[in-house]
């Protein structure tokens, strides 16, 4: 039985049926005993997980780290993935950029993606060889389903003979048809580094529009955007710190220029982490995902965390209870056309490399 969310009847029917496997296998019951056994793991998130949460996270936490043994399996988990995922079951954990690189060196069979479905893609086309398993073929993005390749073209065609630079979240097919890939951490060094005058950049409008501000190319983008970042807006932020004016407000760069505007740093998922860590602020809003503050607390017990929340339904998509049932089952498996394959590696390779040799 493969496990994927579908509406209706048929929908809780999988649940049902996953549920009653995982319990004829595993002991999930809420357990104190549990949480006592894992206190270790549960230090590292204990600011924000109460114990009597633990102790329902606990038993699922035990089952997958056991069970990632056994499968010869290796988690990588995205700096949005809550506390329970990315503090107690995760190997790697960072942002696009950093977990694509880790795809390429994990020496481990079976790749469990926790995360979205276009970093599942990323996993499987550098790892053509391993099996990557999705615990939820639903989590996708807002900013992958907004473009296609046949739209690549159309912008090609457009501004010709301009590089496309794509991000990362993107389906296969969209990494096929572009030249290179970025993620938030790297954009405006790939943009600068491509020939030309011109650089075509899908399909975040707001990550290209803040790159333009900062790059000496001229910069067309694809009218695609976050449905989380979207959301914060210029004037919130200034009403907060004019409340609080000893708040500093780090943001994402695919939130909008006039809230980039507006913040003391910009930066990817990693770079705000990192930022954080190095000036550990008394006061820190962290204008992304709502997870981020949630899973860096417990290590910079010294900076108050203002927690505006805007959460991603595609990452909470993933659970527990899913990753285990994925890994159980072994189903999931992401799979790309060899072909699409083939042209996507091309374009994340040349990203991955570009990005070590400006380095240095």
């Amino acid at each position: 039985m493969s496990f994927r969310s579908r509406v209706g009847d048929d929908a809780l029917l999988d649940v049902t049926n996953m549920r009653s496997v995982l319990a004829d296998h595993y002991d999930l019951a809420p357990s104190m005993e549990a949480a006592e056994a894992t206190r270790d793991i549960h230090a590292r998130m204990a600011r924000v997980v109460p114990l009597a949460d633990w102790a329902v996270y606990a038993p699922y936490v035990i089952a997958i780290n056991r069970l990632k043994k056994e499968r010869d399996a290796v988690v990588l988990a995205h700096n949005y993935m809550t506390p329970e995922i990315f503090h107690g079951i995760a190997d790697r954990v960072g942002d696009s950029l950093k977990l694509a690189i880790d795809a390429t060196e994990v020496e481990a069979s079976v790749i469990v993606q926790c995360g979205v479905h276009f970093m599942a893609e990323t996993s499987k086309i550098l790892n053509p060889g391993r099996t990557v398993l999705m615990p939820d073929m639903e989590a996708g993005c807002s900013l992958a389903e907004s473009i296609t390749a046949a739209d690549v073209e159309t912008m090609r065609a457009r501004y010709p003979g301009a590089p496309v630079v794509t991000y990362v979240n993107t389906t296969a097919e969209v990494k096929a048809a572009s030249d290179i890939c970025c993620t938030s951490a790297n954009a405006l060094q790939i943009v600068n580094a491509m020939e030309g005058d011109t650089v075509i950049m899908t399909p975040d409008k707001y990550l290209a529009q803040n790159v333009a501000r900062e790059s000496h190319k001229r910069v067309a983008w694809w009218d695609g955007s976050c449905i989380v970042h979207e959301l914060y807006t210029a004037e919130d932020l200034r009403a907060y710190r004019d409340s609080d004016p000893e708040v500093k407000i780090i943001a994402h760069p695919e939130c909008t220029p006039d809230v980039v505007a507006e913040a003391d740093y910009t930066g990817s998922t990693g770079g705000i982490i990192d930022w954080v860590h190095r000036h550990k602020p008394g006061k820190a809003m962290l204008v992304t995902e709502c997870s981020m503050a949630s899973n860096i607390a417990d290590a910079l017990p010294e900076v108050e965390f203002a927690r505006p929340c805007n959460m991603c339904p595609y990452m909470k998509k993933i659970s527990l209870e899913k990753i285990l049932w994925s890994l159980h089952s072994m189903t999931g498996e992401v799979t790309v056309d060899p072909a699409v394959a083939d042209g996507a590696r091309r374009a994340v390779q040349r990203m991955i490399d570009l990005s070590r040799k400006l380095q240095g």
